[in-house]
């Protein structure tokens, strides 16, 4: 779950209504094009004619969708998300140079539409602004088997002890995340992505929803352990060094690291309260490390206590995924809830980072001693390379040929 993949200091959280400190982090400040209202003023020497009662959705996206990089990372997260893999069809090996270039521009085609001012499919153009953002990533597999160019670091995850990963859950040739303030465009988005994939020569090989619960902007959401995840992310300058790539062709670009984490959230409930709070290192009810008073102190994870045992264990969540452990090195988490079935449910844990080595750290001191080992297990693993954006008329993945 990693909690702690950054300095703890005063942010907000995942913000519903503006450009939150994820939006300055991972677009450098970027800004969001807002809807605009209905409500234009007439002109005329009679009275005001009376607004129509049904006043016409926002002429301009919330999220944009061209840009430097892509908003699936930059925008302000969202309550709702759909991840989904593709993969190319075995026959389209020969030639899968010319077989992803057309999936790509399919992919461009579909999702620039759907967050535009005025989709082509009215399932999209009815109710509130559904503030679509979505990210591409190749992965490794495939960049290896086309000799794509990408990062160097790019590469699968090594095994870890504990896991139970189903294939058929993880990997993929693509992975794509789909985010909105509701669930409904996700699931026709993903239709209309489907149909393009077919129609370029790929398949779906897996889809995986997730949720986040609203909270008031300024606030970290809740996992279903009732912990704050995200307390602690990258500032701008801290996401330059260790989330996106350096100067060059991948300087725009990110590797996304994807776990799906089943949670034994009846197990940990049946705890004591404190030893909750020691195996995460955090109190659960206001989210302040051990070490302190509240939620964006940063945890001493040298502190003390008078017998000379630490105040956060060793086994703590929080002590073994600090970034004091790693050489500073810090993750950009935007990590979701799930729920399948009675006994299926977790975290979809989403992180970003210049090179995926700095995830195998973490999760190798994690999967030696981390005390809520017992109530968590692996299901599902996947690496992308997050594109960099794409400019009006271009099409993702332009920097793939060389």
């Amino acid at each position: 779950m990693h909690a702690e993949t950054g300095k703890a200091r005063k942010q907000p959280g995942a913000a519903r209504g503006g450009v939150d400190r994820r939006t300055l982090i991972a677009g450098g400040g970027a800004v969001l094009a807002a809807g605009v209202g209905a409500g234009a003023v007439a002109l005329g020497r009679g009275p005001a004619a009376a607004p129509p009662p049904h006043p016409a959705p926002p002429s301009l996206p919330e999220t944009p969708f061209h840009g430097d990089r892509q908003a699936g990372v930059t925008a302000p997260q969202q309550p709702a998300t759909l991840l989904l893999a593709l993969d190319l069809a075995p026959a389209a090996t020969s030639d899968g140079r010319t077989v992803l270039r057309s999936l790509l521009g399919e992919l461009t085609r579909v999702l620039a539409d759907a967050t535009g001012g005025s989709p082509a499919d009215p399932r999209l153009r009815d109710g509130e602004p559904a503030r679509l953002s979505s990210l591409v990533g190749v992965g490794p597999g495939l960049a290896a088997r086309l000799g794509l160019n990408v990062p160097p670091a790019l590469a699968e995850l090594p095994a870890f002890p504990g896991d139970r990963l189903d294939q058929a859950r993880g990997g993929g040739d693509l992975v794509v995340q789909l985010c909105a303030a509701d669930r409904w465009p996700l699931t026709v988005v993903a239709e209309l992505l489907g149909g393009a994939a077919k129609s370029a020569g790929a398949t779906v090989r897996w889809s995986q929803p997730g949720f986040l619960p609203r909270t008031p902007p300024g606030t970290t959401p809740r996992n279903l352990f009732g912990y704050k995840d995200g307390t602690a992310n990258p500032s701008p300058a801290e996401a330059q060094q260790w989330v996106w790539g350096p100067p060059g062709p991948y300087e725009h670009g990110t590797v996304l690291v994807y776990r799906r984490i089943r949670m034994d959230t009846a197990g940990f409930a049946a705890l004591p309260e404190e030893r909750r709070d020691l195996a995460m290192g955090r109190r659960r009810g206001d989210g302040a490390p051990l070490t302190g008073r509240a939620e964006h102190e940063d945890p001493d994870i040298y502190a003390k206590n008078p017998d000379g045992s630490y105040v956060i264990p060793n086994s703590a969540h929080v002590r073994l995924s600090s970034p004091r452990l790693d050489s500073g090195a810090r993750m950009l988490r935007r990590g979701y809830s799930y729920d399948d079935a009675p006994d299926d449910r977790g975290l979809l844990f989403c992180a970003f980072v210049r090179d995926p080595a700095q995830f195998t750290r973490v999760q190798n001191r994690l999967a030696a001693k981390d005390a809520l080992n017992p109530f968590l297990v692996h299901t599902a693993s996947a690496v992308a390379y997050v594109l960099p954006g794409v400019r009006e008329g271009g099409v993702l993945g332009e920097g793939l040929w060389g």
